[in-house]
């Protein structure tokens, strides 16, 4: 380290990237600090992908002692299934002041500093916090993202509230409004009907789920929708939204901008998306300035500004944990001058519905445009978990595998399961993507019998003609 700065690496934001970023920094040699105003470990740790999926873990558990009849074709009998609300939000409390301390723990006991406060950039190569200023070689921002609020909706953090909140589960409303069918919606929706709540989820786009590939999207529908206490409203944006007893909710046509109804509910999670947390981090003192809020970054995690660096939700990319953990590392590697980037195609994603959603690379019509713009024609293939001898087993038989790949080269472009354990299942093609493999070369691959992982390799030898 030169010993004109006080550390070779100051991380502002302690969220799963900025976390990963601190650790492979003190691999790699670096004095490194890491400054946080609010707790350790951010949005995922905190009020995200850890709370929550506690919450799904155990109404799931409820789900399936609850569906009698799928036991008793296992030759199993329950008698009444009851739940304590107060002690599963008791578990998610628990679980994550454990990851949170074990996190705050791997730093400290590795040598980075905590600087406790908000960070701010002070000017090139210094960061503020409080009323200190510290310098610093090389100063990455990740500072992550909250839930976005749409105008008109009133939030009291009771009865109409965003995921932050919901993850308390405080309450279990008789009904709930969900607006948007994304991952968020989604998993709410099954903790709540799990436990016995009925649920109204609004899509202001004509389709539900719009980001998951169409194929996937219908079965999602027929699968995690429909058999349960859900009524779908796709089409329609919930223009106002009023707290109370019941909660108002102003629908409009998205189509004619006519409002259409008033919906009386006891409750509504706002599941609208999430915007970058990037202001008041004194960009404007390095002349940065975000666009839409978005800290725009190169393919090696830099700005436009030399010695600092983005990551995360604030960078816009791919907001996901574990994909800001792999542009942390990015980052840091490009910092110690090995060229890196980030390779987002085999980045995957998940919901943990049950039964469970994911995807890794394109959509086929994601895929299909590319092709056009390329030359190159798209096919793609399915395999069900019907046919899956491990499924059948486990008597999950709901779901599939699509493949979808080049029909010239062979080349694998996108994979997307929903199935029992899909999250688990997805790194196969995560890697096989990363690798840019050929399904004729995939279809090579031997998979332990009887196993879920078949119905991958199912997919793989029908798109090989093996």
């Amino acid at each position: 380290m030169s010993e004109k700065f006080d550390y070779d690496l100051i991380i502002i934001g302690a969220g799963v990237g900025g976390h990963g970023a601190a650790l492979h920094a003190v691999a790699c040699g670096l004095k490194t600090a890491i400054v946080e105003d609010n707790v350790m470990g951010g949005t995922c740790v905190n009020r995200g992908c850890i709370p929550s999926k506690a919450l799904l873990a155990a109404s799931g558990r409820v789900r399936e002692m609850k569906a009698k009849h799928h036991l008793k074709a296992l030759g199993i009998e329950v008698g009444e299934v009851n739940f304590d609300r107060g002690a599963i939000a008791s578990h998610a409390d628990n679980l994550v002041l454990k990851l949170r301390g074990d996190l705050t723990n791997s730093l400290k006991r590795l040598g980075v500093d905590i600087l406790e406060g908000r960070g701010r950039i002070a000017g090139q190569q210094k960061v503020s916090v409080g009323d200190k200023i510290y310098t610093a070689k090389d100063i990455i921002l990740a500072t992550g993202s909250e839930p976005f609020v749409p105008r008109g909706v009133e939030l009291d953090g009771k009865t109409v509230f965003t995921s932050d909140q919901a993850v308390r589960l405080e309450t279990l409303p008789q009904w709930v409004a969900i607006i948007g069918s994304g991952y968020i919606g989604l998993e709410f929706a099954d903790v709540y009907t799990a436990l016995g709540s009925e649920v109204t989820m609004i899509e202001a786009l004509d389709v539900l789920m719009p980001g998951f590939d169409p194929d996937i999207a219908k079965i999602a529908e027929r699968v995690l929708l429909k058999p349960r206490d859900i009524e779908t409203r796709t089409g329609v944006f919930a223009t106002k939204i009023t707290a109370g007893s019941p909660v108002k909710i102003e629908l409009t046509d998205a189509k004619t901008k006519k409002v259409i109804e008033v919906l009386e509910v006891d409750a509504c999670l706002v599941a609208t998306g999430r915007i970058p947390l990037t202001k008041d981090l004194g960009l404007e003192n390095v002349d940065l300035a975000p666009k839409r809020g978005f800290i725009d970054v190169d393919d090696r995690m830099a700005t436009s500004v030399p010695h600092l660096w983005a990551i995360g939700d604030a960078t816009g990319k791919m907001m996901l944990a574990h994909a800001a953990s792999a542009q942390g590392i990015v980052a840091v590697e490009n910092i110690c001058d090995r060229p890196a980037t980030v390779d987002y195609q085999s980045i995957p994603a998940a919901a943990f519905t049950h039964p469970e959603v994911s995807f890794v690379g394109l959509t086929e019509p994601q895929a299909k445009e590319k092709g056009a713009a390329e030359g190159f024609k798209v096919a793609n293939t399915k395999s069900y978990f019907k046919g899956n001898s491990k499924a059948i087993a486990e008597g999950e038989t709901e779901g599939l595998a699509k493949i979808i790949y080049r029909e010239d080269t062979g080349e694998l472009l996108g994979v997307h399961i929903i199935g029992i354990h899909a999250a688990d299942l997805i790194h196969e093609a995560s890697a096989a993507i990363r690798d840019r493999q050929t399904v004729q070369k995939l279809a090579t691959i031997v998979h332990a019998h009887p196993t879920l992982s078949e119905v991958l390799d199912e997919a793989y030898k029908r798109a090989a003609h093996v």
